[in-house]
C-alpha cells in the first residue's frame, strides 16, 4: 500500500504557463512573475513544458531557456520538473538527460501518444527512461489525450522495477483504477490527481495531492483543501472543494490552457496569446470565465502584485 506522507515535491504541484509575447516569442518577465505568484500562492513544485505549458508547440532549444528561467526565478523556494516525454523514447531520454544536466529536480514523462504502445511497449519505454537518468520520475497517465491507458499492472511492474519511478500523475479520471494501485503499489510511491476537479476523491483513496492548473488562480485555496483533508477536518475540505468546484470545471470548458491563460491575463500575470491550433477565448466564453473570476477570494489584492487591475475584470 503506497504512502500518504508529503512527498519531495510537496501536495501541491502547478502544470504551469508558457507565456508568449505579442509576437508568440516566450516572454521571460511574466515567467518570473507567475513563478513569484505561483510560490507565494503555495505552489510547492513547478511543472515546466507539460501540455498547459504548450509543450507540442515549443522548440528544444526554448525548452531549455524555459527551464532555465523557471529554476533561476525560483530561487531554491520550489522543486521543477520539467516535462521530457514524447511518443518516442530516444528523443525522451535524450530530454531527459538534458533537464537532468540543466538542474530539473524531477522529470514528467507522459504515455507515449498517437502510435499507441502495447502495455509491454510501455514498459520497455518508460523502463529506459528511469534507466537514464538519476532524477525521480512522474508518470503521467491521461488516456484523452494519448490514446493509450497505463494499465495496473503495468504501473505496479514499473515500479517494482524502478526505484526512480516516484509518482503517477494520474488524468484517467478513473478513481477505481488509482485506487488499485495505491492498495497495491510500494509505500514509496505516490499518486497525484491530474485533475483539479477530483483531487478531493484521489486524496480519498490514498492520492498525497494534485498536479493542478486551478493553482494558478486559487493555489491558496487549493492548498488550505488539502491541509484540512490531511488535518481530518473533512467537512471543511468538503466545502472548499464544493465551492471552488465550477472554477475547476470551467477552466476546462474550452481546450487547455486556453481558460486559465484568458483568467491569468485578467490579473496581467501574462497576456492571453496561445500558439496555433490552440486559439483564445471568443467573447461569450470569455463572459462565461469573467462569472467564475467574481469570487471576492480571487481579489486581485489576495496576488499580492504591485499591479494586478485589469480592465476586462
Amino acid at each position: 500500500m503506497i504512502g500518504t506522507e508529503k512527498s519531495t515535491f510537496g501536495r501541491l504541484m502547478t502544470a504551469m504557463v508558457t507565456p508568449f509575447k505579442d509576437d508568440l516569442s516566450l516572454d521571460l518577465n511574466a515567467v518570473d512573475k507567475i513563478v513569484a505568484h505561483l510560490i507565494e500562492t503555495g505552489t510547492e513544485t513547478l511543472v515546466v513544458s507539460g501540455t498547459t505549458g504548450e509543450s507540442p508547440t515549443l522548440e528544444e532549444d526554448e525548452k531549455k531557456v524555459l527551464l532555465s528561467r523557471v529554476i533561476k526565478a525560483a530561487n531554491g523556494q520550489a522543486k521543477i520538473i520539467m516535462g521530457t516525454g514524447s511518443n518516442s523514447t530516444d528523443k525522451s531520454i535524450d530530454a531527459t538527460k538534458e533537464a537532468e544536466s540543466l538542474g530539473a529536480d524531477g522529470v514528467l514523462v507522459v504515455a507515449p501518444y498517437y502510435n499507441k504502445p502495447s502495455q509491454n511497449g510501455m514498459i520497455e519505454h518508460f523502463s529506459r527512461i528511469c534507466a537514464s537518468t538519476t532524477l525521480p520520475v512522474v508518470l503521467y497517465n491521461i488516456p484523452a489525450r494519448t490514446g493509450v491507458n497505463v494499465q495496473v499492472e503495468t504501473i505496479l511492474e514499473l515500479s517494482k522495477r524502478h526505484k526512480n519511478l516516484h509518482a503517477l500523475k494520474d488524468s484517467t479520471g478513473n478513481v477505481d483504477q488509482s485506487a488499485e494501485i495505491a492498495g497495491r503499489a510500494n509505500a514509496e510511491f505516490r499518486i497525484y490527481s491530474g485533475d483539479d476537479y477530483l483531487t478531493l476523491p484521489f486524496l480519498s483513496i490514498g492520492g498525497c495531492g494534485i498536479i493542478s492548473v486551478a493553482s494558478h488562480i486559487a493555489g491558496k485555496q487549493i492548498a488550505q483543501m488539502i491541509e484540512q483533508f490531511f488535518a481530518g477536518n473533512l467537512d471543511q475540505a468538503r466545502s472548499l472543494h464544493y465551492e471552488w468546484l465550477p472554477l475547476f470545471r470551467g477552466l476546462f470548458a474550452q481546450p487547455n490552457p486556453s481558460c486559465v491563460k484568458y483568467a491569468l491575463s485578467t490579473f496581467n500575470l501574462c497576456k492571453n496569446k496561445l500558439r496555433s491550433p490552440l486559439i483564445a477565448l471568443d467573447s461569450e466564453q470569455k463572459e462565461a470565465m469573467d462569472k467564475l473570476l467574481k469570487n471576492p477570494a480571487l481579489a486581485p489584492s489576495s496576488f499580492n502584485l504591485s499591479s494586478t487591475s485589469s480592465t476586462s475584470r
